[in-house]
């Protein structure tokens, strides 16, 4: 039988060592270098949309809030009749009809969101209106028009004849599924923080070409094609809404920056998590993310090779190729 003497050493000693490895494990585990004070401010957008993070630079630079520069930045591919995944010249759905899902999302966790708008051609600066003047997150279709209406946006007809051609086309094969980076852009998803860390973000998109009417996808969804945390940081999407939405993926993005990853490890997670709960439905569709911490760090992921992203940092625009899982 152990002395009373033993009994009080060895409890002694067992509880010191298990509390010191815990105070190291909490001492190490935690530590990281200290922030790069020019680390910000800094936004980024998914695919090249170097024009729209140049446009909220414009508003960083000045010391401006990172919700007036997203949402300047995501306003450049709106109006932009050449890109034809968002705003006007997005490609209209089956029927004919340009319709619009927008979200956006402030500092404070405030959110607001618009969702099968037709004839506006700003549906991310509508969704801003709806997160400042209304009790709501998200208005659609004719309410959403009806709202803009009201607020003094113009109605306009956002079916370019580029558009129109593409669509009359497809009317005579009527074939109807993704293909991976075909043009090289798609929905635009934008976050930036700004000179005094105060995070934001947009997201943008005229939606799948030729879906069905009334179909919504994960970019007007608060967690799923965005989602913004000002104590831990943002993330944005763009790709097949559907595999998105089922896996709300910025709001996983952000979960796991919350734990201590990286952005690009945190967005690495996010798309394993896709393509292990749909292995057969990421063959033949793309799903990308982007995302930046609280620490000014970025990073971008994608499930195949072709997702690209621009990102605007201590003076320099850049366009960078993002890892992808089947590299």
């Amino acid at each position: 039988m152990k002395s009373r003497r033993s009994f009080i050493q060895n409890s002694f000693w067992g509880a010191f060592a298990a509390t010191s490895g815990q105070f190291w494990e909490r001492t190490t585990k935690h530590f990281e270098p200290a922030a790069d004070p020019e680390a910000w401010p800094v936004v980024i957008a998914t695919w090249d949309n170097r024009k729209a993070t140049s446009a909220a630079w414009e508003v960083l630079k000045n010391g401006g809030r990172s919700l007036d520069a997203v949402e300047a930045g995501a306003r450049v591919p709106e109006a932009d009749p050449n890109d034809t995944s968002v705003g006007y010249g997005g490609f209209p759905d089956r029927d004919g009809n340009v319709t619009l899902d927008a979200c956006i999302m402030d500092e404070f966790g405030n959110a607001g969101s618009v969702t099968f708008m037709q004839d506006i051609i700003h549906a991310v600066s509508v969704a801003r209106r709806v997160m400042e003047k209304t009790p709501h997150v998200i208005i659609s279709g004719e309410g959403a028009r009806r709202f803009a209406i009201e607020e003094g946006f113009p109605v306009e007809n956002l079916l370019t004849d580029k558009a129109r051609e593409a669509w009359e086309k497809w009317k005579l094969t009527s074939q109807y599924k993704p293909v991976i980076n075909i043009e090289r852009h798609d929905t635009i998803g934008i976050v930036a923080m700004d000179a005094a860390r105060r995070i934001a973000g947009a997201c943008t998109t005229s939606g799948m070409a030729f879906k069905m009417h009334g179909r919504v996808g994960d970019s007007p969804v608060i967690g799923a094609g965005l989602f913004v945390d000002n104590e831990v940081g943002a993330a944005a999407c763009t790709g097949l809404g559907e595999l998105v939405l089922k896996t709300l993926g910025s709001f996983l993005v952000v979960e796991e920056m919350r734990k201590g990853k990286h952005p690009q490890k945190a967005a690495e997670v996010a798309i394993k998590r896709i393509i292990d709960k749909y292995p057969e439905a990421i063959k033949e569709a793309q799903v990308g993310f982007v995302a930046i911490d609280k620490k000014g760090r970025y990073g971008a992921y994608s499930i195949h090779p072709g997702f690209n992203y621009a990102v605007y940092q201590k003076g320099v625009n850049l366009m960078l190729e993002a890892g992808s899982h089947f590299s």
